[in-house]
């Protein structure tokens, strides 16, 4: 597995990169000492774990995942105990507690890796494993873009709908546009980007354009325009 190792304190990366040496199963491939070059290494190098600090001058590494369109695996590293984390609303994450235990790593490390290969196509493995980070106020959620229902534009932020929750993220839906898969998420308006997976009913409406009905019982109005090039491009 590929990681990478996220921490402004020269001392505590080398200390974490000596603990690694007794894992072989981890490939390590870099390091960064701030989030600017940490962007930078995850876009370039794509690793497939992050060890990550929370807490580093010039930005946090919240701040750092709420920059990335994927979002591989991640481990925090933190000098603080586990209220640090008591924000994260959804998904089971996992941190160490500097100084770093040479058991607790091994638990983490337990925790992360892949489950017994599935048989099923590289593109669907893909999709199931993309996840958003999303931090709204004091909480945030690790999502699989698979189980997001719908975008919704609110101004210069998105109401991300999934699950029972329904916060906010500081992206426009034109910068979601650009990074979610066509085949599955269709921009039905100005306001909405949709999963297909969760579409239960279309139905052609008076002005041209498609009803879409939701599994969650929420009724979304595709434009003529656009309902015109969905069913160009989806053969409806």
């Amino acid at each position: 597995m590929k990681a990478l190792i996220v921490d402004d304190e020269r001392l505590a990366r080398a200390e974490l990169r000596r603990l690694l040496n007794a894992h072989p199963q981890i490939d390590l491939i870099g390091e960064a000492s701030n989030i600017v070059e940490a962007q930078q290494m995850i876009a370039g190098l794509v690793p497939e774990l992050v060890f990550l600090d929370i807490q580093m001058p010039g930005g946090s590494g919240f701040d750092l995942l709420s920059n990335l369109d994927r979002v591989p695996k991640i481990i925090f590293t933190t000098a603080f105990d586990a209220y640090a984390l008591r924000a994260f609303a959804v998904n089971a994450l996992d941190y160490l507690l500097k100084p770093i235990e040479t058991a607790r790593l091994a638990h983490a490390l337990q925790r992360v890796q892949p489950a017994a290969p599935i048989e099923r196509s590289q593109d669907a493995a893909a999709t199931q494993e993309e996840k958003l980070f999303i931090k709204d106020g004091e909480r945030c959620w690790f999502v699989e873009i698979a189980k997001i229902v719908l975008f919704e534009s609110e101004g210069n932020y998105t109401r991300v709908y999934f699950d029972q929750h329904r916060p906010l993220m500081l992206r426009s839906l034109n910068q979601l546009e650009q990074k979610l898969d066509a085949r599955k998420f269709i921009r039905s308006s100005r306001q909405h980007i949709v999963n297909l997976d969760f579409v239960s009913r279309m139905t052609s409406n008076d002005t041209g354009g498609l009803n879409l009905l939701l599994t969650d019982g929420r009724q979304i109005d595709m434009s003529r325009r656009r309902a015109a090039d969905f069913k160009q491009t989806h053969r409806f």
